[in-house]
């Protein structure tokens, strides 16, 4: 595991880029997923709502992570 590749991806900068991300993505899914429930019952499922932004979250933390460890070099 590449140290270095993970104190930059956890860096301040990086965590903001992906909260910005997860926020940006995660409203706009949670409004595909729960919009109908929302304007209907005024319900949210929390745990679904809590997910749809972490997973761009981790995406995109995974994604800096492969950039700064050098993730393609397998490539052919």
């Amino acid at each position: 595991m590449d140290t270095e590749a993970l104190k930059r991806t956890f860096s301040r900068r990086e965590s903001l880029r992906a909260f910005r991300v997860a926020l940006v993505v995660g409203t706009i899914l949670n409004v595909i997923n729960q919009g109908a429930s929302i304007l209907a019952t005024g319900e949210v499922d929390i745990l679904r709502g809590t997910l749809t932004y972490m997973v761009p979250f981790f995406v995109a933390s995974y994604g800096a992570y492969g950039a700064y460890s050098g993730g393609n070099r397998n490539e052919r």
